[in-house]
């Protein structure tokens, strides 16, 4: 009887850090079954393997920043049965996204001796922006579990089951007190998707929105009560400017409070 094939896997690298694949190998002991359930095929970080063929699952990390990431993502997708993008900067644009609308070529002559030998693109832009696009795990970078339970639940044919509430749910559910509410520490906590844990505010810092904004985030009332707090109008706009600053809804509310 001949074996079942093992569904293959590529892990692909646009303009990134490395952390959310860095992620995944972090899974230690249950890499190990992901990898018995698997076959990672192309993962620059864990393999020497050539990107050859087709996938049934890709794993997409980073934003799009170059000409030439504009023309390869088209490749991965014809070649992926199933894509998904991981992290902050596949998702939104990332921190990178900072420069969308600003004057790039200005910034590359102050940083760069030669300027000229760079080939990017104006903007950082999320995978979402240049093809399909089957599932988005956010973060920055991605809660190890959760992608571990996006990869076995495309094992097993299922929706993958990550939160969809905000980070204050994880908070309230840790013993933290509110630190906007106890202390007046500006915290996105109300806007932004849980995963993290509620990391910062778990230790007495407010949420900066790693994990990008939840399904429905009401931001222009968080911003006023920010307001209420004593944030200036440019305060405002730079808690929604980190991270995710490209994520539509962030964006829109730092482009409301924008000087």
């Amino acid at each position: 009887m001949a074996a079942t094939r093992k569904p293959r896997l590529g892990v692909f690298k646009f303009s990134s850090c490395d952390g959310c694949q860095l992620s995944l190998l972090d899974c230690e002991d249950q890499l190990l079954a992901v990898a018995g359930a698997i076959d990672i095929a192309y993962f620059p970080e864990a393999t020497r393997a050539d990107d050859v063929g087709h996938y049934d699952l890709a794993l997409v990390e980073g934003s799009v920043t170059t000409p030439h990431e504009a023309e390869i993502i088209h490749s991965i997708r014809k070649r992926a049965t199933t894509l998904v993008t991981i992290g902050a900067c596949a998702t939104a644009g990332g921190i990178q996204a900072l420069r969308n609308g600003a004057d790039v070529e200005a910034f590359a002559r102050i940083v760069y001796a030669h300027p000229e030998f760079l080939n990017a693109l104006s903007t950082s832009t999320p995978i979402g922006e240049h093809v399909k696009v089957d599932f988005e795990l956010r973060g920055c970078p991605v809660n190890k579990n959760q992608l571990v339970e996006v990869i076995a639940a495309f094992v097993v044919g299922r929706k993958p089951d990550t939160p969809a509430h905000a980070a204050c749910i994880e908070c309230k559910l840790a013993g933290h007190v509110c630190v906007m509410v106890a202390h007046g520490t500006p915290c996105l906590g109300p806007v932004t998707h849980a995963g993290c844990g509620a990391l910062c505010p778990g230790h007495d810092r407010g949420c900066y929105g790693c994990f990008g904004p939840k399904a429905t985030p009401n931001t222009a009332a968080l911003a006023a009560r920010l307001a209420g707090l004593g944030a200036s109008r440019r305060d405002v706009a730079r808690l929604f400017s980190t991270f995710n600053a490209n994520a539509p809804a962030f964006r829109r509310e730092a482009q409301r409070h924008a000087d």
